[in-house]
């Protein structure tokens, strides 16, 4: 599974670590393509349902769910994004993130009492499992994001694969120090007395990443060295066109790269990403929201889950509910 897919990873999942906001500049990858291939990006994104947008409202009956599409890490409108957000959250009578701040805390928790559910505990680690030459590639990609090669060593490899997604500027600037919109959306909810609530266990999303056989795990870190571009650039490159509203786009770019990247089996390996990391998980928050008692709902999560045909969106628009982009210009 290809380094690409990883960079996209670190974009939708919540369990990544939160980097503090930084002044890390990049050149933005899909703007550097030639003006055809910025064109055919452009037309696979606008035929996925729902390509552009983070704020939508959908409507059935006498149920109304307000969506906002998250970008995990801060950045430079976290702060503006939450103001015109607030008034929404204050509205709804349950909040919904992937999973709630409580649920957070209580994964650190079970990180602290079970180091084995992101650490190797017993057995060969990285540096036996990688071999010589590419233990030394990663250690130096961890170097470069401030992470130590022997506090490294042990990570299991889809975590270690995870670390490298985040861009090494943004890594040395705070990566494990920063609370994303996520986080204050939560905060925020709970200073109402609202507690926002998980969409999905977090444990099952761990086990999702843990299923990966150690073979494949290895592999999603070795093909992170066959894409030669800058992981400041990837960075810089997601953040811009989230801002942008991009979303589709960010995804086909994405796909484009790892189908060119990542080996005779890319096109299998993003088809099985895709259906792990969104597809079943957005089916499942459907039921989880269907089952929902109150009629007011707000639900951020990462906004590479609105688009698509099994995007979030259009499985509410199957559900019967009428859906609506809402202005976002904060």
């Amino acid at each position: 599974m290809s380094r690409i897919l990883f960079a996209l990873l670190v974009f939708l999942a919540p369990l990544s670590v939160a980097a503090a906001p930084t002044q890390c500049d990049g050149t933005d990858l899909i703007a550097a393509l030639p003006q055809e291939a910025q064109a055919d990006l452009r037309a696979e994104a606008m035929d996925m349902p729902y390509p552009e947008g983070l704020l939508w409202r959908a409507t059935r009956g006498d149920t109304e769910i307000t969506l906002f599409g998250t970008y995990h890490f801060p950045h430079e409108a976290t702060e503006a994004h939450l103001e015109a957000l607030r008034p929404l959250i204050a509205e709804a009578e349950a909040v919904y993130l992937e999973i709630s701040n409580a649920d957070q805390d209580a994964m650190q928790e079970a990180l602290a009492e079970d180091p084995s559910l992101m650490f190797i505990t017993e057995g060969p680690t990285l540096p036996d499992l990688l071999g010589e030459d590419d233990w030394a590639l990663f250690a130096e990609e961890m170097r470069a994001r401030a992470i130590p090669p022997f506090f490294a060593a042990r990570f299991k490899p889809v975590w270690a694969a995870m670390m490298m997604g985040i861009g090494p500027c943004e890594a040395r600037n705070g990566a494990m120090d920063g609370d994303g919109i996520d986080h204050l959306i939560g905060v925020y909810a709970g200073e109402l007395g609202n507690p926002s609530r998980s969409l999905e266990d977090f444990r099952v999303l761990m086990g999702m990443l843990d299923g990966f056989e150690m073979d494949e795990q290895l592999e999603m870190i070795r093909l992170f060295f066959a894409w030669t571009g800058s992981p400041d650039d990837m960075a810089y490159t997601l953040r811009q066109r989230y801002l942008a509203e991009e979303i589709a786009l960010i995804w086909a770019y994405s796909k484009r790269v790892s189908l060119d990247f990542g080996g005779d089996s890319a096109a299998q390996d993003f088809e099985q990403f895709e259906e792990m990391l969104l597809t079943r998980r957005n089916k499942d928050w459907i039921e989880v929201l269907s089952a929902a008692p109150e009629r007011r709902l707000f639900v951020a999560a990462g906004a590479a889950h609105l688009p698509g045909e099994t995007g979030v969106l259009r499985l509410l628009e199957n559900e019967g509910f009428t859906i609506e982009r809402l202005p976002f210009d904060p």
